[in-house]
């Protein structure tokens, strides 16, 4: 198979040469939608075929794996959750009794009406130090990420910085979903090799053996460069690469693979993907990042890394500006 065809399949399982008409559907099929920045929901929704009515409160905005912010579908939460059940960076550096206490704390400030960080900061700041206080009251989320990967709070809605209580915990461990999500991953991202689910999933190098010891007979493969690709085969309505595609902020086929070149050219990579690690929405042409698109002060943005036709130039336009048009009023 060649990066072509790899790429044809790709566009296909992530909605990018067909469309998906549901924006929660949309998210049960690609694993939930990345929203670091929430208008690149709509963006991506809206690429791909799927209506934006309710959108808001549609989707639960919480972290998922590899500490990002997703959009989910609510029932698909408790499964995807199970993968690290509530893991945090602040267990390496506090005492499990801290952790459980200002959970508590939090928990019952939600339960009371507080549902502001910043609020929870001053209240907190009377108990505890400014260290304290600045690690698990992070703009970075600190002990909600926490909480969040519990199943237990979430943000009010896709847009909100505030948090409400949730239940969603997860009831499996992550071995149990596990062989369920590796096949819905190779059925949406696929051709997609071992090392690349162990990224899209967050795996460290020792939950890599979790992979590693999955079942695989199931999936079609093949070899590339010295690397095993899997998927779920070509499906009969398989379509063609579109000669023109917007893609999201942090569009699926850009961050969900260790090797990005099928899509993003090396010589393109810093401008799309900045040194923040912020993913910029892109153009593609035939399936290739081109250039660069967005909507400033309520106006269509679009800029090429190279000269392209009139024609090109003109049909990126027109789908940036209908793209403003749509959005208008709705996200920002």
């Amino acid at each position: 198979m060649t990066l072509e065809q790899i790429q044809r399949l790709r566009m296909y399982g992530l909605y990018l040469s067909r469309k998906c008409p549901n924006i929660v559907e949309l998210s049960r099929e690609l694993l939930g939608l990345h929203c670091w920045f929430h208008r690149n929901v709509v963006f991506s929704a809206l690429i791909r075929g799927a209506g934006i009515a309710g959108w808001k409160t549609a989707l639960i905005k919480t972290w998922l794996y590899r500490g990002t912010l997703h959009g989910v579908a609510f029932d698909d939460l408790p499964t995807l959750l199970a993968l690290h059940n509530g893991e945090s960076w602040l267990g390496r550096y506090y005492a499990k009794e801290l952790l459980e206490t200002i959970a508590e704390d939090v928990i019952r400030l939600i339960e009371d009406g507080v549902y502001s960080r910043a609020e929870m900061r001053e209240i907190f700041a009377t108990n505890y130090d400014d260290e304290v206080i600045k690690n698990f009251f992070s703009p970075w989320g600190g002990i909600f990420v926490s909480l969040a990967g519990q199943g237990k709070v979430a943000f009010r809605d896709m847009t909100s910085r505030s948090f409400d209580l949730i239940d969603a915990e997860p009831t499996q461990t992550s071995a149990e979903v596990l062989p369920n999500l590796l096949n819905r991953y190779f059925t949406a991202y696929g051709p997609a090799t071992l090392d690349d689910a162990a990224w899209f999933f967050g795996f460290m190098r020792d939950d890599k053996k979790l992979l590693r010891d999955q079942p695989l007979g199931e999936y079609e493969r093949f070899e590339l460069n010295g690397k095993t690709y899997y998927h779920c085969g070509e499906p009969k309505d398989m379509r063609d690469i579109p000669e023109l595609t917007l893609l999201s902020g942090f569009d699926p086929i850009i961050v969900s693979y260790t090797e990005r070149g099928a899509v993003l050219p090396p010589e393109y990579k810093k401008k799309v993907i900045l040194s923040s690690g912020i993913c910029l929405p892109a153009i593609a042409v035939d399936g290739k990042v081109a250039g660069l698109w967005n909507i400033k002060k309520g106006e269509p943005v679009v800029e090429f890394f190279s000269a392209q036709s009139r024609h090109i130039e003109r049909a990126a336009y027109e789908l940036v500006d209908n793209m403003r048009f749509r959005t208008a009023g709705r996200v920002w």
